[in-house]
């Protein structure tokens, strides 16, 4: 894809900004609770919020009578501090990135499943290194508090092993790609379209994968709480909305992703490659994901947690009390029914 997403965890660069908005109890909220205002919801560069764009441009939003406005950013810690601070009453964003404003008492409320990540977040190593645990003692770089550093943890814990295990240097994904093309690193954690770009110009291959380990990296629709508590029938309006596009798109493929292309500022045999590393979420796919299982990354509230723990140890979040709060299935329970 021509723009990548910053697939931050976003809490250092709000950190500062939550925690005045705790001390003073939280931002105004969004005057969108009258009847026919529009409802606003963000988004910025990732293959499976572009899908955004094809709901409203195939008017599935007006056929399902509900007022949305998208709001485009394209710097993606951009959208975070928006609906922190009520500027916009919805956003797209990874799951990890829900877990600050929500320690530091910002209510949130996760209604829908967007996409997983499936292949599209990886560890790119040199061809001779045949497996996680010939790691050790290998450079491998990423970025400190990503979701792609907690693939690397969770690649490195599924062999037996930890971060101490390798030389771990701490580098964005800007630099991560390109250190591993050098020949400087032995192997970086990249998502695409670096990744791509890593594996062809680099020589390497593809050594681990989001795709090895379904629902570490879920994407999701966010609101505000309090837009979920006055506006529940305009949210499932929306929601159905997303499902219905998500049907169309199988029956005009070629014609979504040339729509989709255009606002990624990309080809369509880009756009297609960005979508072949994600996996879209349907009703039933959205209910499953919203179950409560124990030791299974395919449930939200587990994968919150691990990930909450992850983020915790590097003093990135605080305590959350109560994560079931986080998740709101009656939306998705409902279009799933119809």
């Amino acid at each position: 894809m021509g723009k990548a997403r910053q697939r931050m965890a976003g809490v250092l660069a709000l950190a500062v900004l939550l925690t005045t908005l705790a001390g003073c109890g939280g931002a105004k909220e969004s005057s969108s609770g009258a009847s026919g205002e529009p409802i606003t919801i963000a988004l910025s560069p990732w293959p499976g919020w572009f899908f955004w764009y094809l709901v409203d441009e195939k008017g599935f939003f007006e056929k399902h009578g509900v007022n949305v406005e998208l709001k485009w950013f394209p710097v993606y810690s951009d959208s975070l501090q928006a609906l922190a601070t009520g500027k916009v009453d919805a956003n797209s964003q990874t799951l990890s990135d829900t877990l600050a404003p929500a320690s530091k008492g910002i209510g949130l409320k996760a209604v829908l499943v967007n996409d997983n990540s499936f292949g599209g977040d990886a560890i790119v190593s040199k061809t001779n290194i045949g497996s996680i645990q010939e790691l050790k003692g290998k450079t491998v770089a990423t970025e400190l508090g990503t979701v792609d550093h907690l693939l690397l943890l969770t690649a490195l814990a599924q062999n037996g092993m930890g971060e101490k295990d390798v030389n771990y240097v701490n580098m964005t994904v800007n630099d991560a790609g390109p250190a591993f093309i050098s020949g400087k690193t032995d192997a970086s954690v990249l998502w695409e379209p670096f990744k791509t770009t890593a594996v062809k110009e680099g020589k390497g291959k593809v050594l681990f994968s989001s795709k090895d380990t379904p629902g570490l990296i879920p994407d999701l629709l966010v609101f505000r709480d309090s837009v979920v508590k006055n506006r529940p029938d305009d949210i499932q309006k929306i929601v159905d909305a997303w499902f219905e596009a998500l049907n169309y798109f199988k029956s005009h493929q070629d014609e979504a992703i040339k729509l989709m292309a255009e606002k990624a500022e990309t080809t369509p045999e880009d756009f297609k490659q960005g979508l072949s590393g994600i996996k879209l979420f349907g009703a039933d796919d959205n209910v499953k994901a919203f179950g409560k299982r124990d030791n299974d990354y395919t449930s939200l509230s587990f994968t919150a947690k691990t990930t909450a723990d992850f983020l915790k140890k590097l003093d990135m979040v605080g305590d959350i009390k109560d994560f079931d709060a986080l998740f709101d299935a009656r939306f998705v329970e409902k279009a799933a029914k119809e």
